[in-house]
């Protein structure tokens, strides 16, 4: 039979159907329309999983399992083919040892990934976006271990005991965005996940020559972490301040400029609730105090003034930042400014997002893109990371010991000769200060002192 015989053989409801599939066959050149077929993919390898992306002509369904004895993880997607040799993809350095495919069937493309060691799969779809044109399917392969828990991030500091109080201050950096998500582009194609790696690794640099500190990586490579995440794995190195590095844009080129932000109160108060909700966190969630055995009105008053306190802490150091930034860069806003982003959401712990400059501006992009601005902004972060933590050191720190030994340097004492009748008591006394403290400034073990005995008193 004859098209046009067709098309007059059927009811005029399904003519226009038919039609409608006749102008797709057509533009499609007389050949069946296009599958979910495989395009690319794109292997992300991070300290805790594997992360490919499959980049894909048209949406697909699909299943995903994983086999033993050898470790493989089986994708299996309908209607769709592969465009691309799989051998010739860098799995270098990651979990997978080799990808291979195959049709168990007419309709079904297996994707089988040969891995290094067992790990447990996920997948979700993607649809296309600014970035990212096509639509795309996801896998993750984590470690059994990093299942349940987000990350199993050794602690930087142990716990304080009397014979090692002087501990380093555990600074968190996160550079933002990375793998799959590049962040922000420039007119030149800078990605903001390279620029931002790269400062923060020259933050690293600096903390790890300072006495009293000690930098944790969240992102050490170009691969992609969950906001949450990375708030998590800070906590879990148990990190006293966490500053996420980022380089903004805009959609006008004009805008330009630097700035640091903190949580904003509204995004505190959400934050409260939430970590209220997560019974999971009860057990050690603010300063190593459980709120599992408190009513909720408590459980409410504690985390709100743990967050309180976090964010005028927050502010303080970003204050200090902007003061060192305002040296190499302009500020986009003179004052530290508040967002609810994600990544600050932390009820123990003060952290900061500072955004380095507008990759979208030309001039701001070839700055970021030079290792010499780098190094300078890296430096404005540190020296206010510095600032604040030398006027305001974590209990039990090497910086806290050192205040206090300034404390007691020749500018904060004065001399003071025993005369006859002179107690150590009495003098404590009439100079306001402790008879501990005046015991301890002085090395004495007991009250007995001599006359004509020099001693230091505190000044007030």
């Amino acid at each position: 039979m004859t098209l046009s015989r067709a098309v007059k053989a059927t009811p005029v409801g399904a003519k226009k159907s038919l039609l409608w599939h006749v102008c797709l066959w057509l533009a499609f050149g007389g050949s069946a329309i296009t599958n979910a077929d495989v395009r690319d993919i794109r292997v992300w390898q991070s300290p805790e999983s594997t992360r490919l992306v499959f980049d894909l002509t048209e949406p697909s369904e699909h299943k995903i399992f994983p086999l033993s004895s050898p470790s493989r993880v089986v994708i299996d997607l309908t209607d769709a083919e592969m465009l691309l040799d799989t051998a010739a993809i860098d799995l270098e350095g990651t979990a997978v040892a080799s990808i291979r495919t195959g049709h168990p069937s007419k309709k079904v493309l297996r994707i089988v990934l040969d891995l290094n060691e067992t790990l447990n799969p996920s997948s979700f779809p993607l649809p296309p976006n600014e970035v990212y044109s096509n639509h795309r399917l996801v896998i993750d392969l984590k470690r059994p271990e990093t299942t349940q828990s987000l990350s199993p991030v050794k602690p930087v500091k142990k716990a304080e005991t009397p014979a090692s109080r002087r501990r380093d201050i555990i600074i968190a950096i996160d550079a933002g965005h990375g793998g799959e998500d590049p962040g922000a582009s420039g007119a030149r194609r800078t990605k903001e996940k390279h620029v931002v790696l790269a400062i923060a690794k020259e933050l690293q640099a600096l903390l790890k020559q300072e006495a009293g500190f000690t930098p944790f990586m969240v992102r050490t490579g170009d691969y992609y972490i969950g906001l949450r995440e990375r708030t998590e794995k800070a906590r879990a190195a148990n990190a006293d301040f966490l500053v996420s590095i980022h380089a903004d844009a805009f959609k006008q080129s004009s805008a330009n400029g630097s700035s640091v932000y903190v949580l904003s109160d509204r995004g505190a108060t959400s934050e409260t609730a939430r970590w209220l909700a997560d019974k999971e966190n009860d057990a050690d969630l603010i300063g190593g105090i459980s709120l599992e055995d408190k009513d909720d009105h408590l459980r409410m008053t504690l985390l709100d003034l743990s967050m309180t306190y976090q964010r005028n802490s927050s502010k303080r150091i970003g204050a200090d930042i902007l003061g060192h930034m305002d040296k190499i860069s302009h500020l986009h806003k003179r004052q530290v400014e508040e967002a609810a982003f994600v990544v600050l959401k932390a009820p123990d712990m003060p952290a900061l997002l500072v955004e380095t400059g507008f990759i979208s501006n030309p001039e701001e992009e070839r700055k970021l893109n030079t290792r010499s601005y780098q190094q300078k902004m890296a430096a404005a972060i540190f020296s206010g990371i510095k600032e604040y933590f030398s006027d305001h050191p974590p209990s039990g720190t090497l910086l806290e010991a050192e205040r206090r030994r300034n404390q007691d340097s020749a500018d904060h004492w004065r001399s003071y000769v025993i005369r006859s009748g002179d107690t150590l008591s009495d003098i404590a006394v009439q100079n306001g200060v402790a008879l501990n403290e005046l015991r301890r400034i002085n090395g004495l073990s007991d009250d007995q002192i001599r006359i004509g005995q020099t001693i230091k008193i505190p000044s007030s």
